[in-house]
């Protein structure tokens, strides 16, 4: 298995800088974070891949019953790093990809030594003294909708998740990597993205970790960020002076500099 042609892995930036793995969320692909990497690249070596199902991936490594658990976005990361030999990385996920990441830094702490969580939620359903966002109904229904008409659902859902009405250019670049999905395999993404709950896969957690969210997401409220900072004891939290689901693509000169403050540089 050529795991890098496999996943599409690109490594860029600073030779002998520390390491950020970069991974996207649902829906998008290694290209979400190219407003970053200019900034980034000066000081960090960044290995940048995508889930196979989204991006450049080889489509035919696809395995549905593999991708419809955490577990097996996990597994990629955790052969991308296996790969390249990484050790003490700084992993930043995206969205769904936190908890990604927090599946893989159990598995591998020698790999992972740091997590930044852009955005995070690990559980999307409102729950007895939780909420995430969602009652069942509302997942169901949008589950329904994906699977129905997926190009239909993510033209219109594309602007309400990265929540930024007077840009409306960025709302559309989201629709597009939506669009340019598998809709077979987004399906199975988004079931397991959305009907997820890593909220005891929090309890793992011992590695220094920055929770970055925005000042208003419909996706990730800000309920979410602190539930989440609240059950990792090794966590900082910061808000961001943005709006959406998607400060790398809004406000990726914040996002950024809160990578740099929190990760440090060679």
């Amino acid at each position: 298995m050529d795991v890098r042609r496999r996943n599409n892995v690109a490594v860029t930036g600073c030779a002998d800088g520390p390491v950020l793995l970069l991974a996207h969320g649902f829906g998008c692909d290694q290209n979400m974070w190219r407003l970053l990497t200019p900034t980034l690249a000066k000081s960090y070596r960044m290995v940048l891949f995508d889930y196979v199902g989204s991006g450049r991936a080889d489509p035919s490594a696809w395995d549905e019953r593999r991708y419809s658990s955490l577990e097996g976005y996990a597994q990629d990361v955790l052969e991308v790093a296996e790969e390249l030999d990484l050790r003490e990385v700084t992993f930043v996920g995206h969205s769904v990809s936190a908890m990604v990441g927090v599946l893989a830094a159990a598995k591998a702490p020698e790999r992972i030594s740091r997590l930044v969580m852009v955005a995070p939620s690990p559980c999307y359903i409102d729950d007895a003294g939780y909420r995430g966002g969602f009652s069942s109904e509302d997942i169901d229904e949008l589950l329904e909708s994906l699977e129905s008409n997926y190009l239909g659902w993510s033209a219109a859902m594309a602007p309400v998740i990265m929540g930024n009405e007077d840009r409306p250019e960025l709302g559309q670049e989201l629709a597009a990597s939506f669009c340019a999905t598998d809709p077979d395999m987004a399906r199975v993404f988004a079931r397991t993205t959305f009907l997820s709950d890593s909220r005891r896969d929090l309890k793992t957690v011992t590695v220094p970790t920055l929770i970055l969210e925005c000042r208003q997401d419909v996706i990730a409220p800000r309920e979410v960020g602190a539930y989440v900072h609240d059950a990792i004891p090794t966590s900082r939290l910061v808000t961001l002076e943005a709006t959406g689901h998607c400060p790398q693509l809004s406000a990726p000169q914040a996002t950024a500099a809160a990578i740099v403050d929190f990760a440090g540089a060679a």
